[in-house]
């Protein structure tokens, strides 16, 4: 193949590469075992630069010619098999990663017809990265995994950057099916963030309405679509919002009552909210038909009697925060008037203190910059503000190391929206957050940043703004405490997140050493401190902050991650689960073993993730619990701490882990 100039940022990179290759090439030759890190090291810089699979798109052939796959598995593409495929890609070490991304690079190829291989037809090839990118689909989403985000020298996003590659050349027709289901699977846990499954929807709409694409419409992709694109008669084909907006004057009370009730409903059916379903509520805002407000948010009993005792203030919160880009805060909105948010008086003043907030320039700048400029950067906070109290358990931490502050504005979402609210002000329009440790006082200004070492832009507005300030204070209790003989959960959760959170803590793990002593007696603790069957059937009253240790699909520990323990209790089929909020953007990870986290079909609100409680204890590490309402440790049957121990000491606790 000819091989056009490369860019000229990509150019050195390039050469170094193929000077790499000639000398692989001619070493291989010599002998077939020589090694190949040194070529897969410039291939891994490759492809973490703009254009740079491209680059070895236009070298498969050479690559192959060299040697690259030896005699390996890959030397057979006709034998490879999509699930090892995504084990290569998202699990195993950088090298086995490097060599089945070219592996997938050259499949690519072969389904393009720009290389012909004997041991692989184009068709097939066309099959196995079809079946590779339906099992990853959770990279379409722009979000990573804890186990992706803490791969080392950035494996995890050199493979969601394949992954956009692969996509962009063989299109979304055939993923169709399996793109639909994941779009449904991350709308069940109601989250605030929707652009990247927006983006998904219109990948889905294209697949749909192209007439150069064959595809079977489902009735599930063709709701997801009418959500967005015609989620009313009067926007059934997508006519634009001028259009629209001149029909909504055009109406009579009947139709505009009937345009009301559809989209409410294409909303509930969805949890999301359309562009169009913005101009109709500010349309009835401009024209006085408030009565249809109602409606148009589908609200019940609940939600009428807090949009009725606080008509002035919904009034002003659509006028100050619904436009068509601030769309979803429609949706935010309704679910914070069906919570009954607004009953608690200091939230209301602190919403009319939020509404006329001045922001300071840093705050309006960095949410500019993540939001853009098409509206005033208070208007993206505020409706951020709505999308979050509406949806506590729909917040994330984005591809950021910030678990433990989003677990933190869930919990205030949920539990203390007036605080929530006073720490947001002080971040948005001072800079500074303030807080006590201890009894001493402690300011997020000029602290050492925390783990978040520059402002998140993958997040919703209220936790762009937030997060680096509760970042920066959880590392300044840290430290305060770094010189104790035990884990600093213990002193800084019930500090930083509540006086709801339990002083008493149980960490399975000495800090020092690492090593796992009394097992049983750690599990039997939380059993009887959680589970109703053995604390005397107290249910969980406030959610608590837990740590877990995370695995990987093959069980494998990745890392300790923060998460909150809604409640435990049976499921519809009687079975004890746990069921928690995970900020990490996906809630039904798999973690070996079989045991895959359901955010459906076991109970689940909208939001929550859910385990059977012995699963859930086999990777739980570190917990809060009332001593004064726990019960007798000895009630826990042997067999089911037998299990949970099992679990856990054959995966993340293995012995040569510890």
């Amino acid at each position: 193949m000819d091989q056009p100039n490369e860019n000229a940022a990509l150019e050195p990179a390039v050469r170094q590469f193929d000077a790499a290759l000639d000398e692989f090439h001619r070493a291989r030759r010599v002998d077939p075992t020589s090694s190949s890190l040194a070529l897969l090291e410039h291939a891994r810089c490759l492809m973490l630069m703009p254009g740079g699979f491209d680059a070895l798109y236009r070298r498969v052939r050479a690559m192959e010619s060299a040697g690259i796959f030896g005699t390996s598995d890959w030397a057979q593409p006709s034998i490879l098999q999509p699930a090892l495929a995504k084990r290569s890609l998202r699990e195993a070490g950088e090298v086995t990663t490097i060599v089945e991304a070219i592996s997938e690079i050259r499949m690519l190829a072969v389904a393009s017809r720009d290389y012909f291989h004997p041991g692989i037809s184009s068709e097939q090839a066309r099959h196995f990265l079809t079946q590779v990118m339906a099992l990853n689909l959770d990279l379409l989403s722009g979000q990573m995994s804890e186990a992706d985000r803490e791969r080392p020298r950035q494996m995890g996003l050199l493979v969601q950057q394949l992954y956009q590659y692969l996509i962009g050349h063989l299109g979304y027709e055939s993923l169709l099916d399996s793109l639909v289901a994941e779009v449904w699977r991350l709308l069940d846990q109601g989250p605030v963030q929707v652009d990247s499954i927006c983006d998904m929807i219109g990948q889905i709409a294209k697949c749909l309405y192209d007439p150069d694409i064959k595809t079977r419409g489902t009735g599930d992709a063709t709701r997801l679509v009418r959500a967005l694109y015609a989620p009313s008669p009067a926007c059934a084909e997508d006519p634009g919002l001028p259009v629209y907006q001149q029909r909504l004057w055009e109406m009579g009370d009947a139709e505009l009552s009937n345009e009301a009730a559809c989209l409410a409903s294409c909303m509930h059916d969805t949890g999301l909210a359309s562009p169009y379903h913005a101009v109709m509520v500010r349309h009835l805002r401009a024209t006085g038909q408030d009565d249809l407000i109602p409606a148009v948010l589908g609200l019940t009993m609940t939600g009428l009697d807090d949009l009725y005792c606080y008509n002035e203030l919904v009034n002003a919160l659509i006028d100050e925060a619904i436009y068509p880009e601030t769309c979803q805060a429609v949706y935010g909105l309704t679910m914070m008037l069906e919570r009954g948010s607004l009953f608690t008086p200091p939230v209301a003043q602190a919403l009319w203190r939020q509404i006329k907030l001045t922001l300071s320039t840093e705050t309006a700048r960095t949410l500019t910059e993540a939001f853009g400029d098409a509206r005033p950067p208070r208007v993206y906070l505020l409706a951020g503000v709505l999308n979050l109290l509406g949806q506590p358990l729909g917040v994330g931490q984005g591809n950021n190391p910030s678990c433990q502050s989003a677990i933190g504005l869930s919990l205030w979402a949920a539990n203390e929206a007036d605080y929530l609210l006073q720490v947001l002000a002080w971040a948005a329009r001072d800079n500074e957050v303030l807080t006590r440790f201890e009894g001493h006082p402690v300011s997020s200004k000029d602290l050492e940043v925390g783990l978040v070492k520059e402002t998140p832009v993958d997040v919703d507005p209220v936790s762009v703004v937030l997060i680096p300030h509760m970042d920066r204070l959880y590392g300044e209790m840290w430290r305060r405490c770094s010189d104790r003989d035990d884990d600093a959960h213990r002193w800084i959760n019930p500090e930083f997140y509540g006086w709801w959170v339990n002083h008493e803590f149980q960490v399975v793990a000495d800090i020092h050493t690492g090593e796992i002593n009394d097992y049983e007696g750690f599990v039997s603790c939380f059993y009887a401190s959680y589970h109703p069957y053995y604390n005397g059937n107290m249910p969980l009253i406030h959610p608590q902050p837990a740590g877990i240790a995370v695995t990987d699909s093959a069980a494998r520990f990745v890392g300790r991650h923060a998460i909150t323990i809604l409640r435990v209790g049976l499921s519809p089929s009687n079975e004890m689960r746990v069921y928690f909020f995970n900020p990490n953007n996906d809630s039904g990870q798999d973690w070996g073993q079989g045991i895959t986290c359901s955010t459906r079909g076991h109970g689940e609100f909208r939001g929550e993730a859910s385990l059977p409680i012995a699963e859930f204890a086999s990777r739980l590490y570190a917990f809060h619990y009332d001593p004064l309402e726990t019960g007798d440790l000895t009630d826990v049957p042997e067999d089911e701490l037998a299990r949970v121990v099992a679990l856990g000491r054959e995966s993340w606790a293995a012995p040569d882990e510890e």
